[in-house]
């Protein structure tokens, strides 16, 4: 898959928590129905088998409507299903072994929460950023919010996209304007709505001013 930039404008990271009696590929597909550009799941309490099994379901719905999929953390099960890539945290392996892992053509994703951070994934292959948290968030524990200020420092310094995450939802997304950004990375903003692609949809249309 030839990735561009824009496929990171709306960046939907999965969360089970919040699916009650649905399928998650069936919410994924109404995601992406109403505009999510780019799938990483995520799961931390499943053994890999079944990341396996619920990766390849996932993939098929990604694949269907040629949306970047992803896989958080995990480089085996990345390898296993063959995603587009794999998003790395700076405690899992280093961004320089995953590179050398997954190989050149594959998406490479970490997370920076600072610039030294970010300088350093750039140089070890990263192809884009996932800066934050940038608001308060439940989706991860001990969690240090980044300011606008160090936000933009890293979007002036590293010259791969960055995408935005942590807490970002409809009411305070518009806050990241003029951080030339490449997209902002959800998860109850859509996951946790009644209507998925109609919060998909609109979230879209309202943070569109934040890319430049």
């Amino acid at each position: 898959m030839n990735f561009t930039k824009e496929q990171l404008n709306l960046y939907l990271v999965t969360d089970r928590h919040w699916l009650a009696n649905r399928n998650l590929e069936d919410d994924v597909e109404k995601a992406i129905l109403g505009g999510v550009t780019m799938v990483q799941l995520r799961e931390k309490n499943i053994d890999n088998d079944s990341f396996i099994e619920l990766a390849k379901k996932v993939k098929q719905v990604c694949n269907k409507y040629k949306v970047p999929f992803i896989i958080n953390d995990n480089l085996e099960v990345a390898l296993a299903v063959d995603s587009d890539g794999i998003h790395i945290g700076q405690d899992d392996l280093p961004a320089s072994l995953v590179r050398q892992k997954i190989g050149p053509d594959k998406i490479l994703g970490v997370s920076a929460h600072n610039l030294d951070e970010a300088i350093a994934a750039k140089k070890a292959g990263a192809t884009y950023l996932g800066a934050g948290a940038m608001f308060s968030t439940t989706t991860k524990d001990n969690t240090t919010n980044l300011s606008i200020e160090q936000l933009q420092a890293i979007t002036k310094n590293v010259d791969i996209p960055v995408v935005a995450i942590g807490g970002i939802n409809y009411d305070n997304c518009l806050s990241l304007k003029n951080c030339n950004l490449a997209g902002i990375a959800v998860v109850s903003a859509i996951m946790a709505a009644t209507n998925i692609s109609e919060a998909a949809s609109n979230l879209k249309k309202r943070a569109q001013v934040i890319y430049d």
